[in-house]
């Protein structure tokens, strides 16, 4: 986790796995307190080339060390000086903030694919400089918008020069590597993986879902039967067989740990998911209940005209589709996090705004349905509504409020409650009728449930947390755009 807390000093619980360290909170700031055993190994990272050149690319999360001087100011403070003074610490490394922290069950399968790709990346750069990775899961990325960033640099480790053994393989295997063939094989979302296995896909679970024939297939020969059929023999074994294998030269060490590193690379590569996978919602852009041309562009003129008169800093785009409109405020300069309860068609942003260079971090998730709070205690991970609440200068509901407010059965009023809390000024929002095409699809013959659903009722509704701006009436459908100022 990556997130600030505004005042005050805060542990963040997403670090109390590591025994290394932890991170906190205070001022605004994001502080990594490592203990003194482990500063060896953050100080060989940080002088190392590849920190450099991995920090200045963007693909490493920037980190510096804060001498005695530069901590002084925060002891002033009685409650941080208090913590400090009682955790003995080594040293304190201020880090980087990444924008809106994000979790693998948030993420869609091509994104997982680059955390995966950027780890190993990492990990055979590390090589070089007598480094290495103590474990390699997905909770070690997070993304500046489309592009993953690596953030714990409590995972780096200077390594046993003649150690043959990548130690993170069972892990990278579980949370990377069977997910994305869960997701290939049998269309498994990740949140439906991630959610419920938090560090991932054990071999011989997969092994039962598959064939007997697939069993004897690669990648599921490799990654599942294998290691399923070796652990029925090892847990009759000795616990010799886990003790450390050393070589005798650290060139051969390092020659078989590239080499792991690059087949794993390569297998990753086989299961990157392809483009043009179809889904409930793939196609809804180009389908006949969407908008005829004259609507569309007057839509897109009224979204324009707001982002140009607004400005908004960061915007949350909800039910994004294949992201059109979070492209258009990512180009207007805006910082956007688009959201979509369709994982094909948020994949889809995401490979636009790569390809564009454009600040959209897409997410998988139904607003109806966030994601909770997850991990120990239920504190780990936030929720994903903890982490947006008053985030965003601008909210954008466009062609999404009749499929929560029909298909979820959401109240108009919750739906309206919740937009103000996420938005800190502005909120774009698409009112469509009990008379258009798709509501009506929706309701499926309850019509007398949405009788009273009109645009008088809608302004309504509108006024108890907002201030109508202005509205446009798509003059060839049943719908009505709004510009909504939030009322302090």
């Amino acid at each position: 986790m990556n997130e600030l807390s505004p005042d005050g000093l805060s542990v963040s619980p997403a670090s109390l796995r590591d025994p290394a360290g932890c991170l906190l909170t205070f001022q605004g700031r994001l502080l990594r307190m490592i203990h003194k055993s482990w500063v060896p190994h953050v100080q060989a990272f940080l002088n190392s080339p590849v920190a450099q050149q991995w920090m200045e690319s963007g693909r490493f999360v920037r980190a510096r060390v804060l001498d005695a001087l530069a901590v002084q100011p925060f002891l002033g403070d009685k409650q941080f000086r208090d913590w400090y003074e009682g955790a003995d610490m080594g040293m304190v490394v201020e880090q980087e903030v990444v924008p809106f922290p994000s979790f693998p069950y948030e993420w869609t399968a091509p994104m997982l694919h680059d955390a995966g790709r950027l780890t190993l990346d990492l990990g055979l750069a590390l090589l070089a400089e007598g480094l290495g990775l103590k474990d390699a899961t997905p909770y070690n990325v997070l993304f500046r918008g489309p592009e993953p960033v690596f953030v714990d640099l409590l995972s780096v480790e200077q390594r046993d020069p003649c150690a043959p053994l990548w130690l993170p393989y069972a892990q990278f295997t579980r949370t990377f590597l069977l997910p994305l063939l869960a997701y290939r094989k049998f269309q498994m979302p990740l949140d439906q993986i991630f959610l419920t296995h938090r560090d991932g896909l054990e071999p011989s679970e997969f092994y039962q879902w598959c064939s007997p024939l697939e069993r004897l297939l690669p990648p599921v020969l490799t990654l599942a039967s294998i290691p399923t059929w070796f652990r029925t023999r090892a847990d009759s074994i000795e616990s010799s067989l886990y003790q450390p294998k050393r070589v005798r030269e650290p060139a051969q060490s390092r020659f078989i740990l590239e080499s792991l590193l690059r087949r794993l690379k390569r297998t990753l590569g086989k299961l990157e998911p392809s483009r043009g996978r179809k889904s409930r919602w793939s196609d809804y852009m180009a389908s006949p209940c969407s908008y005829e041309e004259e609507d569309f562009a007057r839509k897109q003129v009224f979204v324009q005209d707001a982002l140009t008169e607004f400005r908004p800093q960061a915007v949350l785009d909800v039910g994004c589709n294949i992201g059109h409109f979070s492209l258009m405020a990512a180009r207007n300069g805006s910082r956007v996090v688009a959201i979509d309860s369709d994982p094909e068609v948020a994949g889809e942003v995401w490979r636009r705004a790569r390809a564009e260079r454009l600040d959209i971090l897409p997410l998988a998730v139904h607003l109806s349905r966030p994601t909770p709070s997850v991990g120990w205690r239920n504190r780990e991970h936030p929720s994903f509504l903890d982490r947006a609440r008053g985030r965003f200068e601008a909210v954008f509901l466009l062609a999404v409020l009749h499929h929560i407010l029909v298909t979820d059965g959401i109240p108009l009023l919750e739906i309206l409650d919740l937009a103000a809390e996420l938005t800190t000024k502005i909120c774009v929002i698409e009112f469509v009728g009990p008379r258009d095409a798709m509501f009506r699809r929706l309701v499926r013959g309850r019509d007398e449930l949405y009788a009273e659903m009109n645009p008088a009722a809608f302004e309504a509704a509108c006024g108890r947390r907002f201030r109508i701006l202005r509205s446009c009436c798509l003059r060839t459908s049943e719908r009505w755009l709004y510009l909504l100022e939030k009322k302090s």
